[in-house]
């Protein structure tokens, strides 16, 4: 990749990533404090416990509540899992299953120290931390035997059955898609809690579970090998259980996670602070993972003017980059999104498109940029539907990136089916073959229309990033700076799951993480 085809100035690159930087800082020194009843019931699934009871109320939920109600969350549930296995000698899975009977608690007991904590768990988290670690090795072990494009084409199924996605999931890789997601269904994010095994109805998508990712995982797999490519399985941490679905993705082996730290908020009015401590220990999982992480950005542009809030996206990378270097994510992992969106009857839209692109390429240089299809603008036409998503494909091949969803000539009208996925890979494929090369032979003319809209929207955005810095990430947020949309510190959904640590709080898989990134 040629880089600073732009000409953007370095000083002003630094100065947006300083103020990005002090915009995460200051809300860390809030998460550093906190904790969420979801990041509690994330250590309980990653010590081992799963299922649920007659009412199909998951016993992490269970645990975490009765802890919360009983005797004193702020301690951490590591505690009183631990101090309930020495007080009664059994075993995790022993324990378990006398908890869904009803005859054990986890309250009551004598409390341990944080080092006999250590070690009466140590077991239990160490066997699921090697299984990540492994599942990390597999992965790595099967893109390097396999190789890889410079740009992998991703497709999404929605059916709502998981059986069904697997027919549609293996046709599009065999058709040549190489990352497939599994869209949710509609609402999951604001559950408070992780359906459990497989499910087969879901509304606009399909229920994650934990189940649903071992199958798809499976059948990916078994695609993968016979097309001789790896195939990535994409889902989604976003909402109210965002670090359980990390902990389950880490643990079915997903590729990719949405896993933006500001999504929820905007888009789903989930409390800020309970999104902004979620995200940090999701991201902590994502990172000794190796799951590469996709954030939203592109979803300002359905809700705001492509052109008049590019700015806004830009500042929201910087941002997301801030928080994912808090939780130990190498810029490898991070796949910051963007979008193209503008409208395609404003006059050189293209041209803008290619700048806001890019931008963003030479800005994050080693990310996997997520590069979402036009939406906004596709209408009931198919025709220039199909037009549009070719001058995207012809953008994408330009400026290289790395995840290109593709778009569907029939997004205005239904769910795709199988035969526009395979026109959408097909005029992908036929865009990257004919000017593979393109992006090497191409200069941009100095102080030309492109190069000045990148500069216009790179110092747009610096000064937003200052404005944010001076007044607070809570207190711009409130402010509506992104996506025109106003959220407040005390409001959406979530708050009452986030409280504060006590001095003698206890996370044993935090700890682990923070040794293992300390180490590595």
């Amino acid at each position: 990749m040629q880089v600073n085809k732009l000409k953007l100035n370095q000083n002003i690159i630094d100065s947006s990533r300083k103020y990005a930087g002090l915009i995460a800082k200051d809300v860390q020194s809030y998460i550093d404090l906190h904790s969420t009843v979801s990041v509690e019931r994330t250590v309980l699934r990653l010590l081992g416990v799963d299922g649920v009871d007659l009412y199909d109320v998951p016993l992490m939920n269970r645990m975490v509540d009765e802890v919360k109600e009983n005797a004193d969350i702020s301690k951490g549930i590591s505690v009183y899992i631990a101090s309930a296995l020495k007080s009664t000698n059994m075993t995790l899975n022993d324990f378990c299953q006398a908890y869904l009977d009803n005859s054990v608690s986890l309250v009551g007991h004598n409390l341990l120290s944080k080092d006999e904590t250590h070690q009466v768990l140590k077991p239990y988290y160490e066997n699921t931390l090697n299984r990540i670690k492994k599942n990390r090795q597999l992965r790595e072990e099967l893109i390097n035997n396999y190789g890889e494009e410079k740009t992998l084409l991703y497709v999404i199924v929605a059916t709502g059955n998981i059986d069904e996605d697997v027919v549609q999931a293996q046709a599009a890789a065999r058709a040549g898609a190489d990352i497939v997601a599994v869209i949710r269904s509609t609402g999951q994010s604001l559950l408070d809690y992780v359906p459990y095994g497989k499910t087969t109805e879901g509304f606009g998508g399909t229920y994650a579970t934990q189940e649903n990712f071992r199958i798809m995982r499976k059948a990916l797999d078994e695609v993968g090998q016979e097309e001789n490519r790896y195939i990535r399985l994409v889902n989604y941490a976003s909402g109210l259980c965002m670090p359980e679905i990390a902990a389950m993705g880490a643990l079915e082996r997903l590729d990719v996670l949405l896993n933006d730290s500001m999504y929820g908020i905007i888009f789903r009015d989930i409390n800020m602070k309970r999104t902004f401590v979620d995200q940090y220990f999701s991201r902590m999982i994502n990172a000794y993972s190796g799951i590469i992480i996709n954030t939203g950005e592109d979803n300002y542009l359905t809700t705001s003017d492509a052109v008049e809030e590019a700015h806004t996206v830009t500042a929201s990378q910087f941002i997301n980059e801030a928080f994912a270097i808090e939780a130990h994510l190498p810029e490898k992992l991070m796949g910051l999104g963007h979008a193209f969106e503008i409208n395609p009857q404003v006059e050189n839209s293209f041209l803008l498109e290619i700048a806001h692109a890019e931008l963003a390429r030479e800005l994050f240089p080693k990310a996997p940029l997520k590069y979402m299809p036009p939406t906004k603008h596709i209408n009931g036409n198919i025709f220039r539907a199909y037009q549009q998503n070719a001058m995207f494909n012809m953008v994408t091949t330009l400026t290289e990136q790395k995840i290109h969803l593709l778009g569907m000539m029939t997004e205005a009208i239904h769910t795709p089916f199988i035969s526009d996925r395979y026109l959408a890979i097909k005029n992908a494929q036929m865009v990257q073959e004919s000017m593979k090369s393109l992006a090497d032979e191409i200069v941009y003319k100095e102080d030309g229309m492109i190069q000045k809209r990148a500069h216009e929207v790179l110092d747009k955005a610096n000064k937003l990033l200052k404005e944010i810095s001076e007044e607070g990430m809570f207190n711009s947020l409130a402010k509506g700076v992104f996506a025109q949309t106003k959220r407040t510190e005390k409001g959406g959904k979530g708050l009452d799951g986030v409280f504060k640590k006590s001095n003698d709080y206890i996370n044993v898989i935090q700890d682990q993480l923070e040794v293992f990134f300390n180490e590595n």
